[in-house]
């Protein structure tokens, strides 16, 4: 087991050093001087050389490079002197000093440095994603639960009712599920659900979880805002759910342990629930792992056409205001939230599994 972790650990750090230099030469080289993006058409020369340097954007890039990957770091290395990008400026870094190398090196442990948003006056990125993401979070679990939900009862009726009407209502409509892409869902359920039957589902074409009370109490949680966005992201899922769920247990009910179960006179709800579920559920375990880390880049279009105040709505944004640091970040927190899914998966598979072991 703890071998295991490790090799994935390994496997994991390497995925995302793979992930920040795709990402940090994509959003570095190509958009152009990111001094001039900082100050927006309000700069001097003056002005782009103290940002340059303030930022590092005056070193070569292989050095703004290295400075990038040593601000995301958890051990460090910063200069003691004041003029250089890696000095530990007050409030910049969380960090406590580990040693120094002679008299120009300290060696910190910290938190990743994911920088300073170019828009919003200086703010952390760290504190812009913690803002966000856990409304993200909020929506992609919400989401997953409905697809787990109705795709597994989906499934298994699918399944018991193999070749029947049932069977094929449920084939179509999960497979128009899978092809409707999410920014016209979006469209359409705010449209149909938050605009025509308003009057009847009382529920909004846009809002997000937390509202600002109108006589200035503050804010208070509205979680009708909610239903709409959740069942939205959740519909492809769900066909994805129902077809793997379908599939696999029908395979399981073909098993001899089954028409063992089934010559003892166990009853079909029984052997369902006992012995059959159990095993058909690994194929959608990992179905719904790919979904739920995807989701965290899928709510993109969903989160902005809904208004929903979270991590996709947030990059839309930057991406519209070239805020490369927001963006960066928001892709990095994504493909290690991919990481930490798949290991945590592969740990469940192994449980459900028993053929499967680690090692």
């Amino acid at each position: 087991m703890i071998r295991y972790l490790l090799y994935k650990a390994g496997y994991a750090l390497l995925t995302l050093f793979g992930v920040v230099t795709v990402i940090f030469f994509l959003f570095t080289v190509l958009p152009g001087d990111p001094a001039r993006m900082m100050l927006d058409q309000n700069e001097n020369s003056e002005q782009l050389n103290i940002i340059r340097k303030k930022y590092g954007f005056d070193k070569p890039i292989l050095t703004q490079y290295l400075y990038y990957l040593n601000d995301l770091s958890p051990v460090s290395f910063h200069s003691t002197h004041h003029n250089d990008y890696t000095y530990l400026t007050e409030g910049k870094y969380n960090a406590a000093t580990l040693f120094t190398i002679g008299t120009t090196t300290t060696t910190v442990i910290k938190t990743p440095y994911l920088r300073e948003s170019f828009q919003k006056s200086g703010k952390k990125v760290t504190e812009v994603i913690s803002d966000t993401l856990p409304n993200t979070i909020v929506l992609a679990c919400s989401a997953i639960i409905i697809a787990i939900a109705i795709g597994i009862l989906l499934g298994i009726i699918s399944a018991l009712y193999k070749d029947t009407w049932l069977d094929r209502l449920i084939a179509l409509v999960s497979t128009l599920g899978m092809s409707l892409p999410s920014f016209f869902a979006a469209i359409l359920f705010a449209w149909i659900f938050g605009f025509l039957l308003h009057e009847y589902t009382h529920l909004n074409m846009t809002g997000s979880l937390y509202e600002v009370d109108d006589f200035g109490n503050g804010s208070y949680i509205k979680w009708k805002n909610l239903i709409l966005p959740a069942i939205v992201l959740g519909i492809r899922p769900i066909g994805v759910v129902t077809q793997l769920m379908r599939n696999s247990l029908l395979e399981v009910l073909g098993q001899d342990y089954i028409r063992t179960a089934k010559a003892k006179g166990l009853s079909p709800s029984k052997i369902i629930r006992k012995h059959a579920l159990k095993n058909a559920l690994n194929p959608v375990v990992t179905a719904v792992s790919g979904w739920f880390a995807s989701m965290l880049a899928g709510a993109v279009f969903v989160e902005y056409i809904f208004g929903w105040n979270g991590l996709g709505k947030q990059v839309v944004e930057a991406l519209n205001t070239l805020d490369l640091p927001v963006i960066m970040g928001a892709v990095l927190v994504i493909a290690a939230t991919f990481v930490i899914i798949n290991i945590i998966v592969d740990i469940i598979y192994a449980y459900l599994d028993p053929r499967i072991r680690l090692s």
